[in-house]
């Protein structure tokens, strides 16, 4: 089934609603639509439409000049068996001593490695993005360090990669949450297929707000791999849910915005205790002194 995109920009949020909002109604309908605001200051806003029959071109261009946005741009996009392609072109990742590789490459896990098994429809947080790679690569040196820094929060989960592979070497039960209630799922069925269902407490939370956070704190070791904005505006919480001596580490910042991470941690008690950039992606360890 082919599959079509209406894409236009436009600046002001209530604009923007209003002409997502107008999509929904034109014939052929849209399978779907939204708005997201762009992150490079401009103020543009863009607004988007998937369809499986082409879009009617005259409608779009009258909803763009109603709501003074830019002309759509409607595109055909190719017809792809994603899993298929996702088990073609990620292979196999090794991050110190752990392994992330999909069922088609069970049979390549070497004998030296925790093995942890992301299969390639649930293909985002596999550690391939450098984000990911850094934080396991964290966490392996800490362990490498001699610590164990119980308990574990994966705050912002996603697949739950980096409370499993902290299952794979610590005792306890992790604790993993995300706001999206797919990424819960998506976590708790990675952990099954892990063997670790009984090691991996998978939550729908915003931030630390669930009574199981508050009652588990305070952590030894706390993931946060999502962007900077939030992670700054986490950094009272963070720490106030971090023992003395624990580690936060923390990804999903550009080697740019590094520092500024770093200097929102310090007046909340947190040093570097290392920091590690992967491409366009710094991962920085913070211990709470």
């Amino acid at each position: 089934m082919p599959t079509f995109t209406a894409l236009t920009t436009l600046k002001g949020k209530e604009r923007a609603e209003a002409l997502c909002a107008a999509m929904e109604n034109l014939v052929p309908e849209p399978t779907g639509v939204g708005i997201f605001e762009l992150e490079d200051g401009s103020g543009l806003w863009e607004i988007g439409g998937y369809f499986t029959e082409a879009p009617d071109e005259i409608a779009l261009a009258l909803l763009a000049a109603a709501q003074g946005a830019r002309p759509f741009a409607i595109s055909e996009l190719p017809e792809t068996d994603w899993v298929a392609k996702v088990k073609r072109e990620l292979a196999p990742v090794r991050a110190g001593r752990f392994y992330l590789h999909g069922s088609h490459d069970a049979e390549t896990i070497p004998e030296d490695v925790e093995p942890l098994l992301i299969e390639a429809a649930m293909a985002f947080g596999t550690g391939h993005h450098g984000t990911t790679l850094g934080c396991l690569k964290a966490l392996d040196r800490l362990a490498s360090e001699g610590h164990q820094a119980l308990p574990v929060a994966d705050i912002g989960c996603g697949t739950a990669v980096l409370a499993m592979a902290a299952a794979r070497i610590w005792p306890g039960t992790m604790l993993a949450s995300d706001i999206d209630p797919l990424a819960v799922e998506v976590a708790q069925a990675n952990a099954d297929a892990n063997g670790l269902a009984d090691r991996l407490r998978c939550i729908e939370a915003t931030g630390f707000d669930h009574p199981e956070l508050a009652a588990a704190a305070p952590f030894g070791l706390i993931f946060a791999n999502i962007l900077k904005a939030p992670l700054v505006a986490l950094a009272p919480v963070i720490a106030g849910a971090l023992k003395c001596g624990g580690f936060a580490i923390l990804s999903g910042i550009l080697n740019e915005q590094a520092d500024d991470v770093v200097a929102a941690y310090a007046p909340e008690g947190l040093i570097v205790h290392e920091r590690e950039e992967i491409g366009d992606w710094t991962t920085l360890c913070m211990r709470k002194t």
